[in-house]
């Protein structure tokens, strides 16, 4: 099997390019359900990816979620997000809101993402409609389902052989052991890797969006989320994905062969092992209510594409997202870790540090910038959605900014020492040095969050002239 590997944005950048020269005006092959080998390509090269068909899932989780989906429409809760990729500030095509555990963040391309926390059992989250709670209570239950699912889902395909009458919604797929390669570890790991504790939202109606991007290697038609590995997951985590597509009567007859060869009505997911560029590709419709898992370590190896439909669609994509330095218990406790250089009960413009020494200065203004750039920054710039659900992030988020005020003191402090007489030269260089980098690393970050929230205010002032014509 050949394949093309990279290991950094720029040179899977050049590899993408060197594999569409060599493409040229040709598009590599995929199949979908209506080809004769569609399943034996699916339980040869793509068998961790199951399909669970929406009348496998209980008919009152269905009618909670897709009501939920569409009361957070309704109250304006899904916004797209501002994400930077190559160097570039752009808005994803696709609407989204984070729900899940209370003081979780995930961050993808350089955008931070703050939970609306689910209903947890001896929490006092207040939402701002009663609507909005049970829409939040809804995804907590669709979760624990999915976790449920997940876990069944591994143990099968560790544990049971291929039969011939496997049940068909998940087409026969559970491979050997030894052909699978799957190594789920022990009980404690098989929680680790399936214990979902946020879920992305994405809403997205092709109508109104008037570019999408073409597939770009086997002219699958137009994309609503490019191909991709999902980030910032616990390693060989598995995502799970229900989606809610609203079929209507625009809808082609399924029979109909498009030229695309997939049905250009209907919202598929495409699926292609990474930089394979012999190995046919996948694309698997989704009707309303079906749900997919992603199994094992399946989103590394492999990439997926959502393929855009003609219905409005709404999709639950629930993660294992890594949260060792995406939390808020994370950010106090490194807060915690660089105040404590400061000594207790001290005036701001008479902060005194009990350290001096090069490692802790470093220390301190490195979680300086953390603080700034990971939290603050992120939080105010995206900070108005969530007042659409709850004034859950409006506490902490204010403590935190404290905390930042004082440690914009302690840079000052320090600037102010090391302008002193009677210091040793080589330990004074070396203060300014470490100084003198992350200073000009905070100068530099700042100056380019101006530029995204420039950016931002002026797309908004674009959106509400096209809004104002339209009405005219």
């Amino acid at each position: 099997m050949k394949r093309i590997q990279g290991t950094s944005e720029q040179e899977r950048e050049a590899k993408k390019q060197k594999l569409l020269k060599e493409l040229g005006n040709r598009w590599l092959p995929y199949l979908t359900p209506k080809d004769a080998e569609f399943y034996q390509l699916w339980q040869e090269n793509y068998c961790k990816l199951i399909l669970r068909e929406a009348s496998r899932i209980p008919e009152l989780l269905h009618k909670e979620v897709q009501q939920a989906f569409l009361t957070l429409r309704k109250h304006g809760c899904l916004f797209q997000d501002l994400v930077q990729i190559k160097g570039k500030n752009l808005l994803t095509p696709v609407s989204r809101l984070l729900i899940g555990n209370p003081g979780y963040t995930y961050k993808y391309l350089n955008s931070r993402l703050f939970t609306v926390p689910w209903p947890v059992e001896g929490s006092n989250i207040k939402y701002t409609e009663d609507e909005i709670f049970a829409a939040c209570r809804a995804f907590s239950k669709l979760n624990d389902y999915l976790h449920k699912d997940t876990i069944q889902a591994l143990n099968k395909l560790r544990f049971v052989k291929s039969e011939q009458n496997e049940d068909s919604t998940i087409f026969g797929m559970v491979p050997e052991l030894s052909k699978s390669g799957l190594d789920m570890g022990d009980d404690m790991e098989l929680k680790k890797r399936t214990t979902y504790n946020l879920t992305l939202l994405n809403y997205m109606d092709p109508q109104e969006m008037s570019y999408l991007k073409e597939e770009p290697y086997f002219g699958m038609g137009k994309m609503a989320v490019s191909w991709h590995h999902d980030e910032n997951l616990v390693e060989r985590s598995t995502v799970a994905v229900y989606s809610y597509s609203c079929e209507g009567p625009e809808v082609i007859d399924c029979d109909e062969r498009s030229p695309e060869g997939r049905n250009p009505a209907l919202w598929h997911v495409g699926l292609k092992i990474a930089w394979d560029i012999e190995t046919p590709g996948l694309a698997i419709p989704l009707h309303q209510g079906d749900c997919y898992l992603m199994l094992d370590d399946l989103n590394t190896t492999h990439q997926h594409c959502v393929l855009a439909g003609l219905q409005p669609r709404f999709s639950s994509t629930h993660r294992v997202a890594e949260c060792s330095v995406g939390t808020l218990d994370y950010i106090f406790k490194q807060c915690q870790l660089a105040l404590q250089n400061v000594k207790d009960d001290m005036e701001p413009r008479a902060m005194h540090l009990r350290s001096l020494e090069s490692s802790v200065i470093r220390q301190g203004e490195e979680i300086h910038n953390e603080v700034e750039f990971e939290w603050l920054r992120q939080f105010g710039f995206h900070g108005h959605r969530y007042k659409k659900c709850t004034d859950w992030w409006h506490l902490p988020m204010s403590e935190l900014e404290g905390l930042w005020k004082k440690m914009e003191c302690v840079t000052n402090a320090v600037l102010c020492e090391i302008r002193k007489k009677g210091w040793p030269m080589e330990q004074k260089n070396e203060i300014i040095a470490d100084l003198l980098a992350l200073l000009t690393t905070r100068q530099e970050l700042r100056m380019e969050w101006c530029m995204r929230v420039s950016f931002k205010f002026r797309y908004e002032i674009w959106m509400l002239s096209r809004a104002l014509n339209s009405v005219n």
